[in-house]
């Protein structure tokens, strides 16, 4: 099996780090992030890493217990790329002095001009006399390490760049791997070319290499695979049944609160087109039974987890002798389970995974995507040939409609919202507007309103449209649609579905965690 070079990124604490790790994936360069804690010389030895990247972080370097990397890692003879804490770290710990901020903090956009001299990491850079960069800094580098040459500077940051080029060391101050750095990313290219890195982490590598690895792991015992029809799940189910076969059993839950069409979608492409075995479980009657009268959200997620949880087990015995149990667990999901302040290392949050259950089964978990992150999921997923209509799809919750319809649940106002849901999906796909926003659906209020449709008097639901953009999730802002879009739309529904009478469109900005309705 290949083994690929390896970049190393040590984790001080920065709120971007996973975007250094994105950026170097785009390279086709592989690196994992570690917090720094973990980084000690056996781990240094057994990783063996071809360059290390110290990322940034909120901590002071003379502040008592402020992270440090190992001195070992200094000897190693590879690159190294310090960012802003990463930069005062590596002059801290080579000879150089930090200090407070004294009127030299920077926060936000500043520009950087080229000092004396020429450096490859910087290839492509000032080619107009400056670059815009970002910056993120209280402290400040008062004094570079023996070695070290300046080769940048801004306003507040008069060592924005320096360089011990004989050992290969380079430290910047801001942050390349922020769009606002828009020039970031070439300098992130230059660095991996002088490291020798040949970009040879692309998916079609992966995808032999994970093939071979699941069945080494999984021998000829039997997987069973919880599958949603999210990308995730549909692009680990198709690897793992690309490397087992028919040992794979997946086990759809259909618990009622899907979109239209959807459970005949998913069954029709795994089971059909894949050849896959695949246990349909319709089990809308016994979650609709249980969410009869609950209007509370949290009451509504945690039902449902519960008794997912219950009949996929039920469902899994059926398969009968399986051992390993599949999961969708991705890279991000995987960092974000490792706590920089030392926290245990492998519990994945518990919304990545089915809950407990591998335990209580006494399963073993496969986990072939837990290297990678969502666009590269989707790039995998293109080279093992699943359509674009499920690689691009939006992201849906587990809960599905039920989080979608404030309030109580009825067979019903499922049905109204699956019917409005449709069409404001198919507006946005006839616009060719699907692929520019991150996720788009309608809410079922839980109010009736007095309107005339014709000469008649009509006493209906009203629905609310939702369509933001994002980046990866955490934070998002509402699609600018035109007038003409939503005027459209909105007489498509009230024409088409019978129950709503009045739509309104959300405009408000999403933070973290509140994408979805309730």
């Amino acid at each position: 099996m290949t083994q690929h070079d390896r970049l190393l990124i040590i984790d001080f604490g920065s709120q971007v780090t996973q975007l250094i790790a994105r950026r170097l994936r785009e390279l086709n360069v592989y690196c994992e992030i570690h917090p720094y804690q973990n980084v000690t010389e056996a781990f240094l030895k057994g990783f063996a890493p071809k360059a290390v990247i110290f990322s940034g972080g909120p901590s002071s370097v003379f502040a008592e217990g402020a992270p440090m990397p190992p001195a070992c890692v200094f000897e190693m003879g590879v690159p190294i790329l310090g960012i802003c804490y990463g930069q005062q770290v590596m002059m801290h710990c080579l000879g150089g002095k930090v200090e407070r901020g004294h009127g030299t903090a920077e926060f936000g956009r500043a520009f950087v001009t080229p000092a004396e001299g020429r450096l490859a990491i910087l290839d492509g850079w000032f080619e107009d006399g400056r670059e815009q960069v970002w910056m993120s800094h209280g402290d400040h580098v008062s004094q570079i390490a023996p070695g070290f040459q300046v080769f940048g500077t801004s306003p507040n940051a008069p060592f924005a760049i320096t360089a011990d080029p004989a050992r290969h060391f380079y430290a910047v101050q801001f942050h390349p791997e922020v769009h606002h750095t828009p020039k970031g990313a070439k300098l992130y290219e230059n660095f991996v070319k002088l490291a020798g890195f040949n970009g040879d982490w692309t998916m079609g590598a992966y995808r032999e290499e994970a093939i071979a690895k699941i069945r080494a792991q999984v021998g000829d015992q039997k997987v069973i695979c919880g599958l949603s029809g999210g990308v995730d799940s549909s692009v680990a189910a198709v690897l793992i049944h690309e490397a087992i076969g028919d040992q794979l059993t997946c086990v759809f839950v259909d618990h009622g609160l899907l979109r239209l069409g959807e459970a005949e979608q998913v069954v029709t492409m795994f089971r059909d087109h894949y050849n896959m075995p695949l246990i349909h479980a319709d089990e809308s009657d016994l979650f609709l039974g249980a969410l009869e009268g609950v209007s509370d959200p949290e009451v509504k997620r945690k039902t449902i987890g519960r008794l997912f949880i219950d009949v996929f087990q039920k469902h899994a015995a059926d398969v009968g002798g399986a051992t390993f149990l599949a999961q969708g667990t991705l890279y991000p999901d995987v960092i974000e389970s490792v706590s920089f302040s030392g926290g245990p290392s492998v519990t994945i949050k518990s919304h990545h995974n089915v809950g407990g259950l591998p335990e209580k089964m006494g399963l073993k978990l496969v986990e072939p995507l837990r290297e990678l992150f969502k666009d590269e999921v989707r790039a995998l997923g293109r080279e093992l040939g699943l359509p674009d209509s499920f690689i691009g799809r939006h992201p849906f919750p587990g809960p599905g409609l039920a989080i979608r319809c404030p309030g109580e649940i009825t067979r019903e106002k499922l049905e109204i919202l699956r019917q409005a849901d449709a069409v404001y999906i198919d507006q946005i796909r006839r616009h060719g507007l699907y692929d520019e926003i991150w996720q788009a659906f309608v809410a079922l209020l839980p109010v009736r309103t007095v309107g005339v449709m014709g000469d008649g008097r009509t006493y209906d639901y009203a629905c609310a449209l939702r369509a933001v953009t994002s980046v990866d999730g955490m934070t998002a802002d509402y699609y600018p649609f035109t007038h003409e879009f939503l005027g459209e739309t909105a007489t498509r529904i009230i024409n088409e579905v019978q129950g709503i009478n009045r739509v309104t469109y959300d405009i408000t900005s999403k933070p973290p965690g509140t994408i979805e309705w309730e």
